[in-house]
């Protein structure tokens, strides 16, 4: 045993009680945090709750860093449980580019090719390239689930019965017509101008919203079956509340366990917010000092 004597043990109270008052030492610097039904819960916990999921929501912050190596690490979770019936899927990919996409996975074309050809986001090499490589590297399928953008941009400019007027090819690459919109759903009402005599063009914009979710919804159900487990990562809105992607979900398969995940930046990451359990099954917490990809 080793002796520090009096003035020993006096020198180490002193350099504890001095630790705790130094800046240094004050606080852990955290990134993120992760809250589900007003506490603080951990990744673990997150990761249980997924994998018993059929489908999993990942709503990102689209510049974000934080989520998106998130969405890395439970990808690659949900595939050690899951293995080849985990079934990928993203907004950042319009469906007519599932052949693309396809040809890509399966080694028919070249990386350069695909990157050429795919209408990607500007952030796809930073944010999305991971996610694709690992469903190529395990042989996984990956959906491309959004609407292209022209026909958005064709309700958002002329109304929803403007896609009326496709033809039976390109109605191949959106959600079967006709598709309801609830306006009194509060993701959509939030976007009108004015509840009560909304002008048609903030109707549209709603209506072009809506289409995107009904697509992305419909090409989810088309690839699922009986033994799939899937991942959607999309903008926190197209899934926060349970509306969105998963109320057209909900239209079509009620009887799916969906766990929703959000995200969101705040200046105090260390204790949940109040009144915001409700957005999703757990929201991601990051410090909004965060770096952007972006």
């Amino acid at each position: 045993m080793i002796s520090i004597g009096k003035k020993g043990f006096f020198a180490l109270i002193c350099i504890y009680i001095l630790g705790l008052f130094n800046p240094i030492n004050a606080q852990d610097k955290k990134a993120y945090t992760i809250c589900a039904n007003d506490k603080i819960v951990s990744y673990s916990e997150l990761l249980e709750a997924c994998l018993g999921a059929d489908i999993v929501f990942f709503g990102e912050l689209h510049n974000n860093p934080i989520g998106h190596w998130l969405q890395f690490e439970l990808t690659k979770d949900l595939f050690a449980k899951h293995g080849e019936h985990l079934v990928l899927g993203a907004e950042m990919f319009e469906s007519d580019n599932q052949v693309v996409l396809d040809e890509y996975l399966n080694d028919y074309i070249s990386e350069a090719k695909f990157e050429s050809e795919c209408r990607l986001w500007d952030n796809y090499k930073t944010d999305y390239k991971p996610l694709v490589l690992f469903a190529k590297e395990k042989k996984l399928k990956f959906i491309a689930t959004n609407i292209p953008r022209r026909y958005a941009s064709m309700v958002n400019n002329k109304g929803i019965k403007s896609l009326d007027e496709l033809t039976k090819q390109a109605r191949k690459w959106i959600a079967p017509l006709p598709f309801q919109v609830d306006l009194k759903l509060s993701s959509y009402k939030s976007l009108l101008d004015d509840e009560a005599a909304p002008s048609q063009e903030s109707v549209n914009f709603v209506f072009a919203q809506a289409v995107k979710d009904a697509t992305m919804a419909h090409f989810i159900l088309e690839n699922f079956h009986k033994k799939t487990k899937f991942i959607h990562f999309n903008g926190k809105y197209h899934s926060d509340l349970k509306q969105g992607i998963v109320h057209y979900i909900n239209q079509n398969k009620s009887n799916l366990n969906i766990v929703n995940i959000s995200m969101d930046e705040y200046d105090d990451i260390n204790s949940c917010q109040s009144g915001e359990q409700n957005i999703a099954n757990f929201i991601i917490q990051v410090t909004e000092n965060m770096t952007k990809t972006y």
